[in-house]
This record gives structure tokens, sequence and C-alpha cells, in this order.
């Protein structure tokens, strides 16, 4: 779908040229970063999916992918999130690796530092956090990206791999603001 044809209600907030521009940008920092080395990126998924992609197709060293799955499950409490479950794709064998965290959205920061926090206790040589999207308005830990695309505040995106609470428009090569009113977490 190009620029012209999108859907009913979206506006554009970042154009799909100007992603990619910024993200060839972070991968040349990450490749410098980590020269001579392997990397091992994860992902967040869902909205780090389509980012982890472009992502390692520019990256100039070596990389592993694997994936991450939050799943938030309510115990009991008043509020979403109360619970926290993370699952891998696999277990991760990092011990003395270096390890890419990737979103595709920082927000509260919360999933993100306790991940980071996981895989160091897991012996992981480093880890850092590589977003495109930086909600800082929304974070409720201190957490600051390694690498990130762009700071955002609009109230919801859609779009590059983020979608709509129906999951749609993932698949938009742009990122768009939607006039609904659902928080991200």
């Amino acid at each position: 779908m190009n620029q012209s044809s999108k859907p009913d209600q979206l506006r554009i907030v970042i154009p799909a040229d100007q992603i990619q521009k910024r993200v060839r940008e972070i991968a040349r920092q990450i490749s410098d970063d980590y020269r001579g080395q392997t990397l091992h990126a994860m992902a967040l998924l869902e909205n780090g999916f389509m980012f982890m992609a472009d992502l390692v197709r520019s990256l100039e060293v070596p990389v592993t992918c694997q994936f991450i799955k939050p799943r938030y499950r309510q115990q009991g409490g008043k509020g979403p999130g109360d619970f926290l479950e993370i699952f891998f794709s696999h277990e991760p064998d990092i011990k003395g690796e270096h390890v890419l965290l990737v979103e595709g959205l920082l927000h509260s920061g919360v999933t993100s530092e306790f991940l980071m926090n996981d895989l160091r206790a897991r012996g992981a040589a480093s880890v850092k956090l590589a977003t495109l999207l930086d909600r800082q308005s929304a974070r409720r830990v201190q957490l600051q990206p390694d690498y990130f695309g762009f700071l955002v505040d609009e109230a919801f995106l859609v779009g590059y791999g983020l979608g709509s609470p129906q999951q749609t428009n993932r698949n938009l090569s742009y990122l768009a603001a939607t006039n609904q009113a659902v928080p991200m977490t």
C-alpha cells in the first residue's frame, strides 16, 4: 500500500522513506558499535517484528535472531499488566554474548527493563535496547534506549508493525496516528 492510499481516519506521522532512512542510520551505528562481534537480536512481539526485519537486513555484523512474546494477565488485580509472563521462541543461550533487545515502541519501559535485567542475569556480556519509537512521556521507569528512531507523543499509532486493537494496519509501510483513544502498554 502506498502512502497516498492510506486507510480512512489515519494521519501519516512518519512516512515510509523517512522510516527506512532512519533504520539504516541506526543499523550503521549498531554495526560500528559491534564490529568484529556477533550480535544476538531479540525482538519483542508483536510491535517489533517489522523493525527487527529491516534492522537486521541492514546490519553489517553477524547476527542471530530470536523473538520474545510478553503476555499480560490480570490476576486478581484492578488493571491490566498485573502479572507478566514472558515467552522466548526458545530458551536463550546468551552467556557471554552481546544482546540487542529490539522494540517497535518503547512506552512505559516496564517490560523492557524486566527483560534487560533477566538477560543480564542469564549471563549476557552486554544488553542494549533499540526501539524505532520512543514515547518518553509515558515512561514509568528510568530507562533510555541505546538506539532509537523517533520520539513520539501521539496517543495511538499504527503501521510499520504496530497494530490497532483489532490487529489491523500492521502492514502499512508508514506510521500513522488514529483517532482511537486506546492506551498502549
